[in-house]
Protein backbone atom coordinates (compact mmCIF):
# COMPACT_ATOMS: atom_id res chain seq x y z
CA UNK A 1 0.00 0.00 0.00
CA UNK A 2 0.98 3.47 -0.60
CA UNK A 3 0.25 6.52 1.53
CA UNK A 4 0.32 9.98 -0.31
CA UNK A 5 0.74 12.02 3.16
CA UNK A 6 0.41 12.06 7.22
CA UNK A 7 -1.21 15.03 8.54
CA UNK A 8 0.32 15.32 12.35
CA UNK A 9 -2.16 17.91 13.58
CA UNK A 10 -5.40 17.59 11.64
CA UNK A 11 -8.42 19.67 13.15
CA UNK A 12 -10.71 18.99 9.93
CA UNK A 13 -11.66 15.14 9.77
CA UNK A 14 -12.54 14.19 13.04
CA UNK A 15 -13.08 15.56 16.42
CA UNK A 16 -9.61 17.50 18.17
CA UNK A 17 -6.10 17.46 17.39
CA UNK A 18 -5.84 14.35 15.09
CA UNK A 19 -3.41 12.44 13.10
CA UNK A 20 -4.52 11.37 9.84
CA UNK A 21 -3.18 9.09 7.55
CA UNK A 22 -4.05 9.56 3.19
CA UNK A 23 -3.76 6.45 1.88
CA UNK A 24 -3.77 5.94 -2.22
CA UNK A 25 -5.90 4.34 -4.06
CA UNK A 26 -9.74 4.74 -4.82
CA UNK A 27 -12.45 3.61 -7.61
CA UNK A 28 -15.26 5.79 -6.72
CA UNK A 29 -13.60 8.93 -8.35
CA UNK A 30 -16.18 11.31 -7.05
CA UNK A 31 -16.42 14.53 -9.53
CA UNK A 32 -14.52 17.23 -7.65
CA UNK A 33 -13.06 15.41 -4.98
CA UNK A 34 -10.82 17.12 -3.04
CA UNK A 35 -7.43 14.86 -2.98
CA UNK A 36 -7.94 13.61 -6.94
CA UNK A 37 -4.20 12.72 -6.71
CA UNK A 38 -5.02 9.62 -4.42
CA UNK A 39 -7.06 8.11 -6.79
CA UNK A 40 -3.85 6.13 -8.25
CA UNK A 41 -2.94 3.30 -6.14
CA UNK A 42 1.18 3.98 -7.01
CA UNK A 43 0.56 7.95 -5.72
CA UNK A 44 3.11 8.66 -2.78
CA UNK A 45 5.60 6.43 -1.08
CA UNK A 46 5.20 2.76 0.25
CA UNK A 47 3.62 2.25 3.62
CA UNK A 48 6.02 0.94 5.52
CA UNK A 49 7.24 -0.36 8.98
CA UNK A 50 8.96 2.98 10.05
CA UNK A 51 6.02 4.75 8.96
CA UNK A 52 3.81 3.14 11.04
CA UNK A 53 6.46 3.29 14.07
CA UNK A 54 6.30 7.48 13.56
CA UNK A 55 2.16 7.40 13.33
CA UNK A 56 2.75 5.35 16.52
CA UNK A 57 4.87 7.68 18.01
CA UNK A 58 3.25 11.25 16.86
CA UNK A 59 -0.21 9.92 18.52
CA UNK A 60 1.42 9.45 21.92
CA UNK A 61 0.78 13.04 23.20
CA UNK A 62 -2.55 13.68 25.60
CA UNK A 63 -3.10 16.00 23.18
CA UNK A 64 -3.60 14.27 20.00
CA UNK A 65 -7.02 13.14 20.57
CA UNK A 66 -7.30 10.50 17.89
CA UNK A 67 -6.54 9.04 14.28
CA UNK A 68 -8.36 9.55 11.62
CA UNK A 69 -8.05 7.58 8.28
CA UNK A 70 -8.81 8.60 4.60
CA UNK A 71 -7.58 8.73 1.05
CA UNK A 72 -8.18 7.43 -1.41
CA UNK A 73 -10.26 5.17 0.46
CA UNK A 74 -8.89 2.60 2.99
CA UNK A 75 -11.42 0.28 2.19
CA UNK A 76 -9.96 -0.78 -1.12
CA UNK A 77 -8.78 -4.27 -0.79
CA UNK A 78 -5.36 -3.64 -1.74
CA UNK A 79 -5.28 -0.91 1.25
CA UNK A 80 -7.87 -2.80 3.95
CA UNK A 81 -4.57 -5.79 3.96
CA UNK A 82 -2.27 -3.30 5.19
CA UNK A 83 -5.11 -1.39 6.91
CA UNK A 84 -6.23 -4.18 9.04
CA UNK A 85 -3.18 -5.01 10.99
CA UNK A 86 -1.86 -1.67 11.28
CA UNK A 87 -5.75 -0.22 12.96
CA UNK A 88 -5.87 -3.24 15.37
CA UNK A 89 -2.47 -2.46 16.50
CA UNK A 90 -2.96 0.78 17.35
CA UNK A 91 -6.49 0.23 18.62
CA UNK A 92 -3.99 -1.91 21.31
CA UNK A 93 -1.82 0.57 21.55
CA UNK A 94 -4.02 3.79 22.01
CA UNK A 95 -7.53 1.89 23.45
CA UNK A 96 -8.78 5.63 24.80
CA UNK A 97 -7.88 7.63 21.39
CA UNK A 98 -11.15 7.77 18.58
CA UNK A 99 -10.27 6.45 15.83
CA UNK A 100 -12.25 7.30 12.80
CA UNK A 101 -12.66 6.68 8.56
CA UNK A 102 -13.70 7.81 5.90
CA UNK A 103 -14.82 5.74 2.41
CA UNK A 104 -16.75 6.08 -0.55
CA UNK A 105 -18.61 3.11 -0.39
CA UNK A 106 -21.91 2.95 1.52
CA UNK A 107 -21.72 0.57 4.99
CA UNK A 108 -24.58 -1.83 4.53
CA UNK A 109 -24.50 -2.13 1.00
CA UNK A 110 -20.87 -2.41 0.46
CA UNK A 111 -19.03 -3.21 3.63
CA UNK A 112 -21.21 -5.18 5.45
CA UNK A 113 -22.21 -7.29 2.41
CA UNK A 114 -18.91 -8.26 1.17
CA UNK A 115 -18.80 -6.72 -1.76
CA UNK A 116 -15.97 -4.01 -1.43
CA UNK A 117 -13.22 -6.86 -0.42
CA UNK A 118 -12.69 -9.63 2.08
CA UNK A 119 -15.57 -9.24 4.43
CA UNK A 120 -13.09 -10.76 7.19
CA UNK A 121 -10.50 -8.04 6.51
CA UNK A 122 -13.54 -5.22 6.30
CA UNK A 123 -15.15 -6.73 10.02
CA UNK A 124 -11.50 -6.68 11.27
CA UNK A 125 -11.23 -2.43 10.23
CA UNK A 126 -14.87 -2.17 11.27
CA UNK A 127 -14.42 -3.38 14.95
CA UNK A 128 -11.56 -0.82 15.98
CA UNK A 129 -13.39 2.38 14.55
CA UNK A 130 -15.30 4.50 16.48
CA UNK A 131 -16.43 6.60 13.60
CA UNK A 132 -17.25 5.96 9.77
CA UNK A 133 -18.25 8.72 7.39
CA UNK A 134 -19.46 6.76 4.55
CA UNK A 135 -20.65 7.43 0.82
CA UNK A 136 -19.48 9.21 -2.16
CA UNK A 137 -18.79 12.89 -2.51
CA UNK A 138 -21.83 14.39 -4.56
CA UNK A 139 -20.86 18.10 -5.80
CA UNK A 140 -24.68 18.62 -6.17
CA UNK A 141 -25.39 17.98 -2.61
CA UNK A 142 -22.02 19.82 -1.64
CA UNK A 143 -22.75 21.96 1.71
CA UNK A 144 -19.57 23.90 3.06
CA UNK A 145 -21.78 24.29 6.60
CA UNK A 146 -21.51 20.16 7.35
CA UNK A 147 -19.28 18.90 9.91
CA UNK A 148 -16.78 16.21 9.03
CA UNK A 149 -18.02 15.93 5.59
CA UNK A 150 -18.03 17.48 2.08
CA UNK A 151 -21.93 16.45 1.13
CA UNK A 152 -25.20 16.21 2.50
CA UNK A 153 -25.46 11.67 1.21
CA UNK A 154 -22.44 11.36 3.37
CA UNK A 155 -23.64 10.14 6.96
CA UNK A 156 -21.05 9.91 10.18
CA UNK A 157 -21.65 6.14 12.03
CA UNK A 158 -21.16 5.46 15.65
CA UNK A 159 -19.74 1.92 14.03
CA UNK A 160 -19.25 -0.10 17.30
CA UNK A 161 -23.02 0.31 18.40
CA UNK A 162 -24.17 0.30 14.97
CA UNK A 163 -22.37 -3.27 14.98
CA UNK A 164 -23.93 -4.21 17.91
CA UNK A 165 -27.94 -3.45 17.00
CA UNK A 166 -27.43 -4.03 13.44
CA UNK A 167 -28.98 -0.90 12.41
CA UNK A 168 -26.88 2.25 11.59
CA UNK A 169 -26.20 4.48 14.25
CA UNK A 170 -25.43 8.35 13.59
CA UNK A 171 -23.41 10.58 15.25
CA UNK A 172 -23.88 14.24 16.20
CA UNK A 173 -22.16 17.15 17.54
CA UNK A 174 -23.26 16.14 21.33
CA UNK A 175 -21.68 12.91 20.87
CA UNK A 176 -17.74 12.58 22.55
CA UNK A 177 -15.93 10.09 19.99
Amino acid sequence: MNYATIKWYDISNGPGVRVSLYVSGCRNRCKNCFNPETWDFCYGEPFTQDIEEKIIKGLAPDYIKGFTLLGGDPFEPENAQAIAPFIERLRKIYPDKSFWCYTGYDYEADLLTGKKGDIDTVMRILKCLDVLVDGRFVEDLKDLNLLFRGSSNQRIILVQPSLESDEVVLWDEKTIV
